[in-house]
């Protein structure tokens, strides 16, 4: 069969035609879904931030599926611009320091198709870690790399190396929280008397999003051959214990991936989707058969029920801490769900009639602090 460009091969799948799937080194051919049309869905700030540019990262990474690019390399390519971009204090550049004010960041891709992944965490210095876990899982034998290790396998493949990922936004909040959590040792000049604060109530302050305390974003997508990929990258627990590693950058937990059934990445709590490996599990649910929104609150219920320390627990002995989870199965349909609701809890979702944000569905009423 003669080779066709990117434009003819999207308008012969629109029409019912077929052509050659494509091919990379080293990653199995896909199964043709012809009934699949492309889809990204992501957590909301994927539809929020553009880093000075015209298109959020449902769009970009919607738009080189469209065109043709390869799956894992369009979800990486919208992530970056959530990265980069300064005013999101979730992920990447700008992204909420550890306790002792350093930005260090987890991420983890994967393909359906193939299964193969790559992982990094605690890494410092590059603002987008997402290229470096494309980077272990094509150039290396494993999946996860961490630390300084991580940073010295970054710069070996040419990645450039900051010393200091903070911004001006990220570096003040930090000293904001030394001051109440530690006032007699972190004054603060503004102020004749010295406070002793919480984290919940800095958070409230300064956050439009409580989200971003938990620092992550997600994004998955099914493209016009019927491949699953996705990409989840963090900053972490904001102010965590330095070198936390969450949820994030491990499979089945943060993100796992099969095309045969199914893409689930996560926000939210890590150590409560750790303890379950949800996103693992949600994909098994969905290839018994069970919807996504069905899926993925199960996924939510499971581990509601083993969320048994008191510590963990509101007045009402349900979980005190928020999780969320993005479903998409191989036949193109998906679904957000969330521990709880709200007027601003909301999903990021782009398909041929373009971007949108879409309320998450809860398992629980309320809100964590009830």
């Amino acid at each position: 069969m003669a080779k066709i460009n990117r434009r003819a091969f999207v308008l012969a799948n629109a029409i019912g035609l077929t052509a050659p799937p494509r091919r990379s080194f080293g990653r199995a051919p896909a199964v043709l879904r012809q009934s699949v049309k492309p889809i990204v869905i992501s957590s909301a700030n994927g539809h929020r931030f553009r880093n000075g540019g015209t298109q959020t990262c449902v769009e970009l990474a919607f738009r080189r599926i469209v065109d043709g690019d390869d799956l894992l390399d369009a979800l990486i390519a919208g992530v970056n611009i959530v990265e980069l971009d300064p005013e999101d204090a979730s992920v990447g550049y700008g992204g909420r320091p550890n306790a002792d004010g350093v930005v260090q960041l987890d991420a983890c891709c994967m393909e359906g198709s193939t299964h193969r992944a790559g992982g990094v965490a605690a890494l410092e210095g590059v603002r987008t870690p997402s290229k470096v876990a494309q980077a272990v899982m094509l150039h290396t034998d494993h999946h996860l790399l961490v630390g300084s290790g991580a940073q010295n396998f970054a710069r070996q493949l040419g990645f450039n190396i900051e010393a200091d990922l903070n911004t001006d936004r990220s570096r003040r909040l930090w000293l904001e929280w030394k001051r109440r959590t530690d006032p007699n040792h972190y004054l603060d000049p503004n102020r004749t008397v010295a406070q002793s604060q919480v984290d919940s109530e800095l958070l409230a302050e300064t956050l439009s999003d409580t989200d971003e305390a938990y620092g992550t974003i997600n994004c998955n997508g099914i493209d016009l051959q019927g491949q699953l990929a996705g990409v989840t990258t963090t900053s972490g627990l904001a102010w965590k214990i330095p070198s936390r590693v969450g949820d994030s950058p491990i499979l089945g937990a943060g993100l796992y991936v099969d095309s045969q059934a199914g893409a689930v990445g996560s926000t939210g709590r890590g150590e409560a989707n750790l303890y379950n490996l949800t996103s693992f599990l949600i994909v098994e649910y969905l290839r018994q058969g069970m919807s996504p929104q069905d899926a993925g609150l199960a996924g939510l219920r499971r581990i509601q029920e083993n969320t048994r320390e008191p510590r963990l627990q509101n007045s009402r002995g349900l979980p005190n801490f928020g999780v969320t989870f993005y479903v998409l199965n191989a036949a193109g349909e998906c679904a957000g769900v969330s521990m709880y609701g709200g007027s601003n809890r909301t999903y990021a979702l782009c398909t041929e009639n373009g971007p949108e944000l879409l309320p998450l569905e809860p398992l629980l009423d309320g809100t964590p602090n009830d």
